[in-house]
């Protein structure tokens, strides 16, 4: 694949990816209240199921996500379920500050990493996005060499679009240091946690 075209798939594909939307605004609060590996680990699982759309568009399987509605329903509803979950206990939750809650609080990052997989997986823009968007970039087929080439620029802008909210969320975090303060982001998160999972149910996810 030529350097040009990478270059500017990636760049298509970084304002698709770095876009605010559920997805970025959960990955803050993740590293907020539960420090960067959580959010890393959610961003992660976003990063496996656009892989994965993008694998099913390599082997000529863009049609079959389309034609799997009722299980793509399923697991954006589920992952949703789970963000409105994580939000509605994080506001229930005792405010500790980040110094104490990392050792105290119990890292379960891989239903985190599951999260991030399924809602991507149920989200009904990522087909779309490929029909959209590739053919203007690779043409009619997808050959094993480009798609390295696609997955490589797509590994590299998430490294930096994740990485990037993660940073941002642990300079914020420094910043509390009494129980009142982590009260209060606690609370905010946990808004952007339950708004992002209805925003998922309600069709409207934009990152």
């Amino acid at each position: 694949m030529e350097m040009h075209t990478l270059l500017a798939f990636a760049a298509a594909f970084f304002v698709f990816a770095a876009s605010p939307g559920p997805d970025n605004m959960t990955i803050v609060a993740r590293t907020l209240t539960h420090g960067a590996a959580s959010g890393i680990a959610y961003g992660a699982g976003t990063t496996a199921g656009i892989l994965v759309y993008l694998t099913l568009a390599a082997i000529g399987l863009s049609y079959l996500a389309a034609e799997m509605a009722a299980v793509m329903t399923v697991l954006r509803y589920s992952g949703a379920a789970y963000l409105i979950w994580m939000g509605i206990k994080l506001w229930r939750a005792e405010p500790l500050v980040p110094t104490l809650a990392a050792n105290s609080r119990e890292q379960r990052l891989l239903p985190v990493f599951l999260t991030g997989i399924a809602l991507n997986l149920g989200n009904p823009k990522m087909p779309l996005f490929y029909i959209a968007l590739l053919p203007n970039f690779i043409g009619e087929s997808l050959t094993s060499g480009v798609v390295l080439d696609l997955a490589a620029a797509i590994l590299a802008v998430e490294v930096a679009v994740v990485g990037g909210h993660v940073a941002l969320a642990l300079r914020a975090r420094r910043l509390l240091r009494n129980a009142t303060i982590v009260r209060r982001v606690n609370r905010a998160a946990a808004t952007a946690l339950v708004t992002g999972g209805l925003a998922v149910i309600l069709g409207k996810q934009t990152s």
